[in-house]
């Protein structure tokens, strides 16, 4: 076997009409016996000239004679479909034409006669194709392996009256070739076989494989192109259609509309598409644009509200293609149909594009023709309208992914209430970014926003926890000094009644009350100076170390100290906040169902939350006085559901607790701004401030000339400033009295200046816990 690297060209090549005449006397003669004559007649003609019966003949030179040749070439160019067909006979290696179609020569051969165009596929050279070739001829011809010519052949050729590229599958018809071995060819085992099927594509390979210096090919090629653009567009733009570049980039978007042009055999054709996004859409095609506001480099911005009654939406709530014929013909056009109308567009074909059931964009092709689009161009457009829809949805959350990577590391967790006006902000930034700005995220401010405040504050909690800390220490030292006591009555070691004394003196003002302090320093005296001696203390006999035994076993594993008044204080603290956060986040959640609106909640001991209600807070800006009102007695119902959980947790509190509630009316609006460096909102400027200062001090508020604090158990204050506040306040207040959710008693207060905040009064009512209404109501907030 051979194992030279021969390339195409070293292979004999003859153009030779042996094969065909062969063919003739063969086939045609005797199945038709009136043609004798005339095969005769056209043979006489081949032997009287050397240009065309020679053995060895010059396609140039047979180009001359065709007038002799067309008798013959009947047998593989029929007459019937001879102006119809493209088809050409070539060489049977270098594919030099020598007789083809008038078809064929009009499409792919080029001035000087040689072969136009290039190959789609296989994607190689033409050198290495022609390499390929022969070899599958050699495999084919001697060794009877096939496989290679089942490699389908296509070749792109420019239209010459479009101008736009045609795609055609080249079937070669090897019938009138020969292959001629010098000699008897060598054999190809088992391995070189398996070998060559797995490497029918690579000459390389198979030049080590196939003995091929030793073959002559003789005759010549018939080859039949069959027009395949339909299909091979299609499948072209499904393979760009998968890739999001293609839409998403003005180069690849420009490809895209390429290939449409050419699926439709339009060069004037003009592709768009528009992606739903809020209230907006973005139309991408293939221009570039220098707009700050562009998310991807070729696309736009359009407000829905622009194109209301459009084509773009007539197709959208018709959710099927929609034809335009001509859109001169419109009496109403929007700015944007106008404005393709000006640029010298007549008709267009709109696709609605949906993912999952919901409309998500549009795909448009428009043309400066009118009535260019028709019910088969539809069908023409119809497979290819789920690979849009999902090329387009996937782009799109590409973009939202990192839009909300941006937020998360800018903002962290975000209201939902409010996340549109990031995402606006982020979008802006990223568009920013895409167009090589340098961008920081802009400032989130909104205007008159109106603040409403509420708090469920434990009475007494810093006193239970006091309390509760007092008692703890207070029976550590009793345990530490009975261990001294027990110690100093069987020694009378000076340093035992030392310890004796000043653990009494740390007793003794605990009496006293708890010093600021005071729990960090006895804790530290008992850690690092009475513990430290009860290891020789326990060698004074079995009572002391029985003292030694009780104080350990009275101390907390967990902290290290005495912790059982203060545990029972915690878990008491944190079961009431359990049950009334747990019944605030069932009450938010239902009437954030109702009107979204953006809602803080913060927890110590006890609950407080903040609501800003505003137009600018609603990416929609709905917001009427309805709205608030709305709110404000829902923050009543709300206190009187917290008073009401309250009660009904008492019995399991270890610790007796109660609560107090308030809310702090104001119709005054502000700015809120949100800090990225806290990662939080706050109020924007100095005047907005004193909202923030008012709030921070109600808790210490007091009934003016009495000292009694505003806020008591079971009872809610409403903290107002001015007398239309206290109006719309009673009349939520009359109306829940009248449903037995409060008492019959509202008093209206005057309070205290407190510091840098002067004027303000409140109403003050009971809730009526007993009643089964408040239940009945609790229940219902809870069910959701």
């Amino acid at each position: 076997m051979t194992t030279g690297h021969p390339t195409a060209h070293d292979f004999r090549s003859v153009l030779s009409l042996d094969p065909l005449l062969d063919f003739w006397r063969n086939h045609v003669v005797p199945m038709c016996p009136h043609t004798a004559s005339m095969f005769e007649a056209a043979a006489g003609h081949l032997e009287a000239n050397d240009a065309i019966g020679g053995q060895e003949l010059d396609p140039a030179k047979m180009r001359q004679h065709l007038a002799q040749l067309v008798p013959l070439m009947t047998a593989v160019f029929p007459s019937s479909t001879w102006e119809s067909d493209l088809s050409v006979a070539v060489t049977p290696l270098d594919n030099r034409p020598f007789f083809y179609t008038p078809l064929f020569e009009r499409y792919f051969l080029s001035d000087d006669g040689r072969m136009r165009g290039t190959l789609k596929q296989p994607q190689v050279d033409t050198d290495v194709f022609q390499r390929l070739r022969a070899f599958w001829l050699i495999l084919d011809k001697v060794y009877g392996i096939v496989q290679g010519r089942g490699i389908p052949v296509v070749r792109t050729i420019v239209d010459p009256e479009t101008g736009l590229d045609r795609h055609y599958r080249m079937l070669p018809d090897w019938q009138f070739l020969q292959v001629v071995t010098q000699g008897r060819p060598e054999p190809l085992d088992s391995r070189d076989r398996t070998a060559i099927l797995e490497n029918i594509d690579d000459p390389e390979v198979l030049a080590r494989l196939v003995p091929a210096q030793r073959v002559e090919f003789r005759g010549f090629i018939v080859i039949r192109a069959v027009d395949i653009t339909q299909s091979e567009v299609l499948a072209d733009l499904e393979r760009g259609l998968i890739d999001q570049e293609t839409i998403f980039c003005s180069g690849g978007f420009g490809r895209l509309q390429q290939r449409l042009r050419i699926l439709f055999g339009r060069p004037d054709l003009r592709a768009g598409l528009g992606a739903l996004h809020g209230d907006q859409v973005w139309v991408v095609n293939d221009e570039e644009h220098s707009a700050a506001n562009c998310i991807f480099k070729n696309s736009n911005h359009v407000r829905v509200a622009d194109l209301q009654g459009s084509m773009w939406l007539r197709a959208v709530n018709q959710r099927d293609m929609l034809i335009v014929p001509n859109l001169a013909d419109g009496q109403r056009l929007s700015p944007a149909e106008q404005e393709l109308l000006d640029l010298g567009f007549r008709s267009a074909l709109i696709v609605p594009l949906l993912y999952q059931g919901t409309i998500i964009g549009t795909f448009f092709i428009l043309s400066p023709r009118p009535n260019d689009f028709d019910a088969m161009d539809k069908l023409l457009i119809k497979p290819t309208v789920p690979l849009f829809s999902m090329a387009l949805k996937r782009g799109v959350d590409d973009i939202h992914n990192e839009v909300q990577a941006i937020i998360k590391e800018k903002c962290t967790a975000l209201h939902s209430s409010v996340e549109w006006r990031f995402r606006q902000a982020a979008f802006s930034h990223l568009e920013r970014r895409h167009m090589g700005e340098a961008s920081e995220l802009e400032p989130i401010v909104f205007k008159d926003v109106i603040p409403l405040f509420g708090q469920t504050d434990i009475r007494g909690s810093s006193e239970a926890r006091s309390r509760s800390i007092q008692a703890d220490l207070t029976e550590q030292l009793r345990l530490a000094r009975e261990v001294f006591e027990r110690a100093g009555q069987i020694k009378s070691w000076p340093l035992i009644q030392q310890f004796d004394y000043r653990i009494a003196q740390r007793i003794d003002q605990l009496r006293q009350g708890l010093p600021t302090g005071a729990e960090s320093e006895m804790i530290t005296f008992l850690k690092q100076e009475a513990e430290p001696t009860f290891e020789e203390l326990l060698r004074i006999g079995p009572r002391v170390a029985q003292a030694v035994e009780s104080y350990r076993r009275a101390l907390d594993p967990q902290h290290g100290f005495v912790y059982q008044e203060r545990q029972a204080y915690e878990t008491s603290v944190s079961l009431l906040n359990a049950r009334l956060s747990t019944y605030l986040e069932q009450a938010e959640a239902a009437a954030q169902k109702e009107y979204p609106h953006y809602f803080e909640k913060h927890q110590t001991d006890g609950l407080d939350y903040v609501i800003y209600l505003g137009q600018s807070m609603r990416e929609d800006a709905h917001f009427t006085a309805f709205h608030l009102q709305n709110l404000i007695l829902w923050q009543l119902i709300l206190a009187c559901g917290m008073a009401w959980h309250t009660e009904q947790t008492k019995p399991e509190l270890s610790v007796p607790l109660d609560t107090c509630h308030l809310i702090f009316y104001s119709t005054t609006p502000l700015s809120i701004r949100f800090r990225y460096d806290e990662k939080r909102f706050d109020v924007d400027g100095a005047y907005d401030v004193r909202h923030e200062i008012v709030k921070s001090r109600l808790d210490k508020a007091v009934v003016k000339g009495t000292g009694e604090r505003l806020t008591q158990p079971g009872r809610i204050a409403i903290v107002y400033a001015h007398a239309h506040e206290a109006e719309e306040m009673r009349q939520h207040l009359h109306y829940l009295q009248s449903n037995e959710h409060l008492l019959e008693d509202i008093e209206p207060l005057e309070l205290e200046d407190l510091p840098s905040v002067k004027g303000l009064k409140a109403l003050r009512v009971g809730v009526n816990l007993e009643a089964t209404a408040l239940a009945r109501q609790v229940a219902l907030v809870a069910a959701g």
